[in-house]
């Protein structure tokens, strides 16, 4: 969810909504995911310098699930269900993001990936597998960079690894606009601080800029297994970036799926759960 022309996405989001029930193809809509099952587990933790929402679902080996930029906890509606029944389900919100709180701190992807680890720390769990989407990816990445033994796998969706990976269209694109829109709604519904989404994009917006800036030899350097994952028709990630990463991550897994775009967990849920489910597997 980076660089977005947010002012240009908000003003082809309207006629993207009144015309989606038109669309011939699903990679052009964008469903709504159903309500969060009821949780093991949920509540605050006091992490680093702020309180960030959690809730855990399920028993079995731990999966953290790590949503992307202006999103929350709650994208993940179509999958943790189906993940729950035998695996332990880790969701949040990252700072800023849904009920989570942020501070002056300026954001960065490793200061979102230690409040990450920071949450695992506060539940008693050294290692999980990651599946994380869009800026979720990217968080995925600077921990499997500077603290790949707190992973024992990696399922980046939709992520890029420097500024120019991401598409100069993205900020006029409907499904996009509309996404901003969704995101604006629950943000108000959510946040310790409804009023504030246009100051928590502008500080997020600051971030986007000009991160993630890793290197080709940070890339190389990760040990952990890697899945790279994109739809066929993403609106926000170049497909020739996402190639390279996983060109880049040594023994890394590239997977495209047709007919989805930036928002796969919402158009293809079935078959995006079922890639998750192999990736958790080994497969």
């Amino acid at each position: 969810m980076r660089t977005l022309l947010l002012g240009a996405a908000s003003l082809c989001a309207a006629g993207f909504l009144a015309s989606a029930a038109l669309a011939q193809e699903v990679w052009q809509t964008l469903p709504e995911p159903p309500a969060m099952p009821v949780p093991a587990e949920s509540g605050m933790a006091p992490v680093n310098d702020i309180e960030m929402y959690y809730a855990v679902y399920g028993e079995g080996e731990p999966v953290l699930l790590i949503h992307g930029g202006l999103g929350h906890a709650d994208v993940w509606g179509f999958q943790v269900p189906a993940l729950a029944e035998d695996h332990k389900v880790i969701v949040a919100d990252s700072r800023g993001h849904g009920r989570s709180t942020r501070s002056e701190q300026p954001f960065g992807y490793a200061l979102m990936a230690d409040d990450y680890l920071a949450l695992l720390d506060h539940l008693g769990i050294d290692q999980v597998a990651l599946v994380g989407w869009s800026d979720g990816g990217i968080i995925g990445l600077d921990i499997a960079i500077r603290h790949p033994e707190r992973l024992n796998a990696l399922y980046a969706f939709a992520a890029n690894y420097v500024p120019e990976g991401v598409r100069e269209t993205v900020g006029t694109d409907p499904v996009f606009g509309a996404y901003v829109e969704r995101a604006s709604a629950d943000y108000s519904r959510l946040s310790p601080t409804p009023d504030e989404f246009d100051a928590f994009v502008e500080q997020i917006s600051q971030m986007w800029a000009s991160q993630p800036n890793y290197s080709k030899e940070q890339l190389q350097a990760i040990p952990v297994r890697t899945v790279i994952f994109s739809g066929e028709h993403d609106e926000a990630i170049k497909l020739e970036h996402t190639e390279e990463m996983a060109e880049l991550i040594p023994n890394a897994r590239l997977e495209i799926m047709p007919d989805a775009s930036h928002f796969a967990m919402w158009q293809r849920p079935e078959a995006f759960t079922a890639s998750v489910q192999n990736f958790l597997a080994g497969k």
